[in-house]
């Protein structure tokens, strides 16, 4: 199929774009991103030469423009990774998670609708059903309880998405994949933000007592989840992909820090973010009947490449940390730094 891949600069746009370009089943790419602090094209050196590759740097919020993409490309196929997709971010600042959240999806629907395009692929997140009381598994019809500005925008994206089959009868799919990790993820979240500030010798931040469940999935496993779905899901369908592997966020931290050989002194606990969910989990039953899939890198393996990924690549890390990314670093984590000073409970 030719693809257009939105969000393609993006830590999981990139890591699917190299998987579909190294086997046979895309003829042609078109990466649209407007590469915003975590967009970074050097996440597709080893694919930019490749004659089925070509990346536009643009807006999905710009209709004139995503319009003269599906005219001269024609593609097959959407595949949406395009969002502002940090909960920290969005808390801080809401007003980009909805406009490129809500607003860029509708303009691609509405492209999407107007070219005939045979599939649209929304690639959404399991923190759309909100906090989970053990035992229980989500599964796709179960009801969505979204908890922060960031995942009521991929709700309310998900659900637009699923209108557009029902009124329009647009081939639609939807996927929402559980926590991904593994090399060239910007380093603000957990894993990457952890691994890098030990490397460094830095503080490792952990939100409240860290005892916040998350199912972990290696980002290869879930691109292969979304390459299966988009040849072999059903429109008007929702897919879970999950990792199947739970783990506080405090032991991943530990594991981390068993990996990279730092002490657990540089852990510090950090006020909680408002509205932390307590625990995700997925069931992903439907997908693995639907395409035979599951996640063939474990938790213990996929942290391992990671680590040493990001050992390797001491420049990259560098590059993308400078500037912005410090500004923010330091306005989210370091008032909170100063609120547990105050509380006394360093």
């Amino acid at each position: 199929m030719r693809l257009l891949v939105t969000g393609g600069a993006g830590f999981i746009g990139s890591a699917f774009i190299r998987l579909a370009l190294a086997g046979e089943g895309a003829s042609g790419i078109l990466n649209l991103d407007k590469l915003t602090y975590a967009g970074n094209l050097e996440n597709l050196e080893a694919v930019a030469g490749d004659p089925r590759y070509r990346f536009v740097r643009g807006d999905i919020c710009d209709a004139a423009l995503v319009g003269r993409a599906l005219d001269e490309f024609r593609p097959d196929a959407i595949v949406h990774f395009a969002a502002e997709s940090h909960v920290d971010r969005a808390i801080l600042s809401p007003e980009p998670v909805i406009e490129t959240n809500l607003r860029g999806t509708f303009t691609l629907l509405e492209a999407a609708r107007e070219h005939g395009i045979g599939r649209f692929l929304q690639v959404s997140t399991d923190e759309v059903y909100g906090s989970l009381a053990a035992p229980l598994e989500a599964g796709e019809e179960f009801p969505l309880r979204p908890s922060s500005p960031y995942s009521a925008t991929k709700a309310g994206a998900d659900l637009l998405a699923l209108s557009y089959f029902a009124t329009y009868k647009l081939p639609v799919v939807v996927t929402r994949a559980s926590n991904n990790y593994g090399p060239y993820q910007f380093p603000e979240k957990l894993v990457p933000l952890t691994i890098s500030n030990a490397l460094e010798g830095r503080p490792l931040p952990v939100y409240g007592d860290g005892l916040q469940v998350r199912d972990w999935l290696y980002v290869d496993d879930h691109c292969r989840a979304v390459a299966a779905l988009l040849e072999s899901g059903r429109d008007g369908e929702i897919y879970n992909i999950g990792g199947n592997r739970s783990l506080a966020n405090l032991d991943v931290v530990r594991q981390i820090l068993s990996a990279t050989g730092v002490s657990e002194e540089l852990i510090e606990y950090v006020t909680d973010r408002p509205g932390h969910d307590r625990r995700y989990a997925l069931s992903s039953q439907k997908t693995l009947a639907a395409t035979g899939w599951r996640p063939e890198v474990g938790f213990e393996e996929g942290l391992s490449r990671t680590v040493a990924w990001y050992r390797a690549n001491a420049g990259w890390i560098e590059r993308v940390k400078s500037g912005a990314y410090q500004s923010y670093y330091e306005r989210n984590y370091g008032d909170r730094d100063l609120e547990l000073k105050r509380l006394g409970r360093r």
